[in-house]
């Protein structure tokens, strides 16, 4: 059966920083017509930051949106026109004042298809050398190591939930 719905209409209903409400027109693969509103997103980049064989990175920062600190991999948002991979090493320095020259592409998670177009690209960085950490004004962020097996222990008992920290699990 086609699955795919054809979009007829599009309304960007407000723009915020970097974030668009759309309400969206589809066309079913029935021929009926229904609405769908999307959170438009510019993607990001993700990083599993190796400082050795055993031990990540993680960097502990609040999240207005469900009123929590969280703990989970360094990431951030592409900016316009940006190659998922040099967000990746951007977004690594400025959140953990470390570098890397080897990165490797491990996959791209949707984050919450149902309702938005973000997509996160996840890397794994390793052979990590000091940078300069240089946060955005807005932010706020402690930098943390754990052991492999401590990060999946905090994922199995609800410690971290985080949903591209967990995701990127899935790929080592």
């Amino acid at each position: 059966m086609k699955l795919e719905e054809k979009i007829i209409k599009e309304t960007i209903k407000y723009e915020g920083n970097f974030l668009k409400f759309a309400s969206v027109d589809v066309e079913l693969p029935d021929g009926k017509v229904s609405n769908r509103d999307i959170i438009r997103h510019p993607g990001a980049s993700a990083i599993i930051a190796f400082f050795d064989d055993d031990t990540i990175l993680l960097v502990k920062q609040y999240r207005a949106a469900i009123k929590e600190v969280l703990l989970e991999l360094p990431a951030g948002k592409l900016d316009l026109n940006e190659d998922p991979l040099q967000c990746a090493k951007r977004e690594l320095e400025e959140e953990t004042g470390m570098k890397s020259n080897d990165f490797t592409y491990l996959g791209t998670i949707a984050t919450g298809a149902g309702f938005t177009d973000e997509v996160i690209h996840i890397y794994k960085a390793t052979n990590l050398f000091e940078g300069t950490k240089s946060c955005d004004e807005d932010e706020f962020i402690d930098i943390y190591k754990y052991k492999l097996t401590e990060v999946k222990k905090m994922i199995r008992e609800g410690k971290i939930i985080d949903s591209k920290t967990i995701a990127a699990f899935m790929y080592l």
